[in-house]
């Protein structure tokens, strides 16, 4: 490993994406991979322990998802960049990785070359976003708060659940995600409903017809 190497930790819960990665990254100079986690857990402990600069992230893996991870990560003060790789580019995805802290977002049809100046330039701490999702960072600025659009399908979950006084960590448990994606999700129908708490989003619900 050279000194002047970007060193990285590839989190992805499929074992041919990672070996895809790591070949990738192992063929091209200025580049070192440290290790590999299958889930959002795992990388929090190779994080701490191997200290990478980059941290390939992606978003949905059973296990321990990303976003939980990255907020996690940018919770502890990690010297670590994330760059998120996903196929992900909804709204319900997009939006928490980055506001949890992510400093990059591509997508995993990227050409070789440009995953390769996002790694550098995520190592830099300069923000990476596919031409797709930053197109939806500027909407979702633009657009006012009460008309950022309808509930996603994740988001309508939630507020159902909400809705029968279901605690986040029962949301959490019920629907296989953390306690800080239910937290984001939140964030996101309270900002779509234009309201500020639970009670608020149930009433809200029932009257736009989104519940019952």
């Amino acid at each position: 490993m050279s000194d002047d190497a970007i060193t990285l930790l590839i989190v992805d819960d499929h074992p041919v994406v990672r070996d895809g990665l790591r070949g990738m990254f192992e063929s091209a100079a200025g580049f070192t991979v440290l290790g590999e986690a299958a889930d959002g857990v795992a990388a929090l402990a190779l994080a701490r322990d191997l200290d990478p600069d980059v941290v390939l992230m992606d978003l949905r893996m059973p296990g321990g998802d990303g976003v939980a991870a990255i907020a996690e990560l940018t919770r502890r003060g990690a010297r670590a960049r994330v760059l998120v790789l996903t196929t992900y580019d909804t709204d319900s995805d997009t939006l928490p990785a980055i506001e949890a802290g992510a400093t990059g977002y591509l997508l995993k049809d990227a050409p070789r070359d440009e995953l390769f100046t996002a790694v550098r330039a995520a190592a830099e701490g300069r923000t990476v976003l596919s031409p797709a999702v930053a197109s939806r960072l500027v909407s979702a600025v633009r657009a006012p708060t009460a008309a950022q659009g309808p509930l996603s399908a994740r988001e309508r979950e939630v507020l159902a659940l909400v809705a029968k006084g279901t605690p986040n960590r029962e949301i959490a448990r019920a629907l296989f995600i953390s306690e800080a994606t239910v937290k984001t999700h939140l964030t996101h129908l309270y900002a779509k409903l234009g309201v500020n708490d639970r009670a608020a989003a149930v009433a809200v619900g029932y009257d736009r017809g989104i519940l019952g």
